[in-house]
């Protein structure tokens, strides 16, 4: 069966009943774009690499004021953040929490003096960025520690929280 095309006239110009017309036509890409707008994610707004400096330089500020629990707040606080260092993985924020505390903030005990140094970010995703550096732990003018750490970062609302942290020592001369 054939159907017939009807040809009319409108506004000067001969249009299709096939053609839809053009104000339905721009109605419908407006409908598409305001669904795409509104399931579209919500891209956090930001400079990855200042907000994981910032981070990090706030970060040795916190240890070196002694304030583990600020040093701490960068860490995802949860059971499957970990820790690599010495040849170990450590799971869990209250662990590594815990190391922490043992090993660096015993009261009576000197803290070593912490610094970051070399700091690259790489954002890997909106939300989830790739972080290599160097600490340097200094005792007045002796470096006591030094190495290289790689960490993995998510943004959770307007924060950077540490998922990962692989650190390693240099070998001592």
């Amino acid at each position: 069966m054939v159907r017939a095309i009807s040809l009319r006239r409108s506004r000067g110009a001969f249009q299709s009943d096939f053609i839809p017309q053009r104000r339905s036509t721009r109605r419908a890409w407006y409908l598409v774009l305001a669904v795409a707008a509104c399931s579209a994610p919500k891209v956090p707004i930001g400079d990855p690499q200042a907000e994981i400096r910032a981070m990090l330089v706030r970060s040795a500020a916190d240890w070196n004021r002694g304030d583990l629990a600020g040093f701490m707040g960068d860490y995802a606080r949860d059971s499957m953040t970990s820790y690599v260092s010495g040849g170990h993985v450590q799971y869990g924020w209250q662990a590594l929490y815990d190391h922490y505390r043992a090993s660096y903030f015993t009261p009576g005990q000197a803290r070593d003096s912490l610094r970051f140094e070399e700091i690259q970010v790489r954002p890997l995703t909106t939300d989830l960025a790739f972080c290599t550096a160097r600490f340097r732990l200094t005792r007045g003018a002796a470096v006591t520690a030094s190495g290289p750490f790689t960490l993995i970062l998510q943004k959770r609302g307007d924060r950077w929280y540490i998922l990962h942290d692989h650190t390693s020592s240099d070998p001592r001369p």
